[in-house]
């Protein structure tokens, strides 16, 4: 970070507050960071919230349309919360 901070300045202050915290998947157990290295389930959602907004298409106001995603993403936790284990933190 020292080699950007007179090319950079920004991205060197930028990538000192932030890479820390990018990286601390390595701190995981092994197992765990299998898991953790993909956004397979953020792309998940993200593909539910499309397929299900496509469906109304036109929404009268945005606060119908944040309701909507908002009971979406309630339910998708609600699975999160009760369906299978993920990650086992007692491993």
């Amino acid at each position: 970070m020292r080699a950007w901070a007179t090319e950079a300045p920004k991205l060197a202050q930028w990538a000192e507050v932030n890479l820390p915290d990018g990286l601390t998947v390595f701190d995981c157990v092994p197992a765990h960071r299998v898991r953790l290295r993909t956004t397979n389930r953020l792309e998940r959602i993200n593909r539910e919230l499309k397929r299900r907004t496509r469906v109304a298409s036109i929404f009268p106001n945005t606060a119908s349309c944040l309701r909507l995603v908002s009971a979406l993403l309630a339910e998708c936790d609600e699975e999160w919360m009760t369906g299978k284990i993920y990650l086992n933190l007692q491993s």
